[in-house]
C-alpha cells in the first residue's frame, strides 16, 4: 500500500504549473509546505500534502479502498464557476456535478465522479478549495499566476487549515 494511503487526510494540489492560473494547486501546496515549520497540524504523521499535478490525482484517488486509512481529501484546484477571478469557494461532493465544463481533454479529466465514488463508497469527506481562474495559457506556456489568483493562495492555504480543524 502506498504511504499516502496510511494518512488520514490527503491534501492534493492539482493543476499544471505551465498553464498560468492552472498552477494554483501547486502554489497552495508549496505554501502549505512552507507553513509546516510553524503549523503542527501540517507536520502531523496523519496528514499528507501532495503536488498531484495534472493526472496524479486520478491515480492517487483510484487506489483508495476499504483498507486505506484516508478519512478526508482536500483538493486545491482552479475552477470555472463564473466567479470573479481569484474568488475562492468550498465545494463538496453534491456541488461537483454542477460545475460547468466547457471541454474535456487529458488535462481536464473530471474528478467529480471519482470524488463522489470515494465519498459514497468509503465515507471519505471530500472538499475542493476552488479558485476561479482568470487566465489559462494553453496551448502557450506561462509559468506565472495572475495577480488575482496569486492573491488567493494564502487565503486558500488558510481554508485548508480550517478544514484540518473540522
Amino acid at each position: 500500500m502506498p504511504e499516502y494511503l496510511e494518512k488520514e487526510t490527503l491534501i492534493l494540489g492539482c493543476g499544471n504549473i505551465l498553464l498560468a492560473d492552472d498552477g494554483f494547486g501547486f502554489a497552495v501546496v508549496q505554501r502549505l509546505n512552507e507553513l509546516k515549520e510553524t503549523t503542527p497540524k501540517l507536520k502531523s504523521e496523519t496528514v499528507g500534502i501532495i503536488d498531484a499535478g495534472t493526472g496524479a490525482s486520478h491515480f492517487i484517488l483510484s487506489l483508495i479502498d476499504e483498507e486505506s486509512k484516508v478519512k478526508k481529501v482536500i483538493i486545491a484546484d482552479i475552477i470555472d464557476y463564473g466567479l470573479k477571478p481569484g474568488e475562492l469557494t468550498r465545494l463538496y461532493p453534491d456541488d461537483l456535478p454542477k460545475i460547468p465544463k466547457y471541454h474535456i481533454d487529458a488535462h481536464d479529466m473530471p474528478l467529480a465522479g471519482m470524488l463522489n465514488d470515494i465519498h459514497n463508497r468509503y465515507g471519505i469527506e471530500v472538499v475542493v478549495i476552488g479558485c476561479q481562474y482568470k487566465y489559462m495559457s494553453a496551448p502557450d506556456v506561462c509559468v506565472e499566476l495572475s495577480e488575482e489568483v496569486t492573491a488567493a493562495v494564502d487565503k486558500a492555504a488558510e481554508m485548508v487549515l480550517e478544514e484540518l480543524e473540522k
